[in-house]
């Protein structure tokens, strides 16, 4: 099947320079097919920069990192009108959003402003300057990082961006086997900026286009569908929450479940495909109360009792 041999084939050359964080790795693929956009959260020196600058080098597209800081202007992301001598006219000056696979480093540390000029563009996959759109090349994808313990001179992404998002994934400590190797291969003389010099065996865009194909074939019993409203549901009713879902996430559960059916092997979802998915996709949706937050509640712990609470469709 197209969509298992795609997983496949980048897990494959990703081994060949990240080592472990196939988890995390398997997400931001299931996120690249659903067309959608990612947070990345986790501590500094866990490869994130490096996930995202190889994974898009194996699928062959353009990538541009941006290093946000309170004093970065929208225009710094989008491009700005500069004045041609030579003709004698303005023009238009592309920034670095014009790119496949944009990297917007601690995007929490920006201002407001900034951050909604960065995600107008991530909607509509477009920019406008003066009056005049500017169409962003696709396949397009945002994988925005966030550090989870450093809050001082950040300004955190207001609910209603962060449900741009369609995931948020944590990149964890990795295990101790798995830092011993990532420790021997840099005393054997690997390095991470070599990335940009290493060959990669590229997949071409034609089996995005497979895998979308197949995407459409793949089948959704209403049973699922009802299990996936049931989730939803019980995340506007739990006690606390200060905030549910959106539809918008009931989509992307239902959209990235197909795709991790593919990933199996399968032409139809279970409800194993939502509940694998459920923490990524809701986790940065959900608003807990003042007092669940004080009692030490997390996100994924209400995830977790949500999911396991609901009837499993047979």
């Amino acid at each position: 099947m197209a969509i298992i041999e795609f997983r496949n084939k980048i897990l494959s050359e990703m081994k060949r320079v990240i080592v472990g964080q196939e988890g995390a790795i398997e997400e931001i693929i299931l996120a690249f097919l659903a067309g959608g956009h990612i947070i990345l959260e986790g501590v500094p020196g866990l490869a994130k920069t490096g996930i995202a600058r190889t994974f898009a080098k194996i699928i062959g597209l353009k990538f541009n990192r941006i290093q946000f800081t309170p004093d970065l202007m929208p225009s710094d992301i989008l491009g700005t009108m500069v004045y041609n001598l030579e003709k004698s006219q303005f023009v238009f000056r592309k920034g670095p959003a014009f790119t496949n696979v944009l990297l917007a480093d601690e995007i929490n540390r920006t201002s407001p402003k900034t951050q909604a000029g960065l995600l107008e563009v991530m909607q509509e996959r477009q920019i406008t300057i003066d009056g005049k759109a500017y169409p962003l090349d696709a396949p397009f994808m945002v994988l925005a990082t966030q550090n989870p313990i450093e809050f001082e001179g950040t300004y955190p992404l207001p609910e209603a961006q962060l449900d741009r998002f369609l995931m948020k994934v944590n990149i964890d400590y990795p295990g101790r086997e798995v830092e011993i190797n990532v420790m021997r291969m840099y005393e054997n003389g690997f390095d991470m900026n070599i990335i940009d010099n290493t060959k990669f065996d590229t997949i071409e865009l034609s089996a995005l286009d497979e895998c979308r194909k197949e995407f459409k074939s793949i089948k959704v019993e209403d049973a699922i569908l009802e299990y996936i409203m049931d989730i939803m549901s019980a995340t506007r009713e739990h006690s606390a929450l200060l905030l549910g879902v959106s539809t918008r996430a009931g989509l992307s559960l239902l959209n990235l479940a197909k795709y991790h059916a593919g990933f199996d092997g399968r032409n139809y979802v279970i409800p194993d495909d939502v509940k694998t998915i459920a923490k990524p996709v809701l986790r940065h949706r959900l608003v807990l109360q003042a007092d669940a937050e004080i009692e030490g509640y997390k996100a994924d712990d209400i995830i977790d009792e949500i999911v396991n609470k609901q009837k499993v469709p047979r």
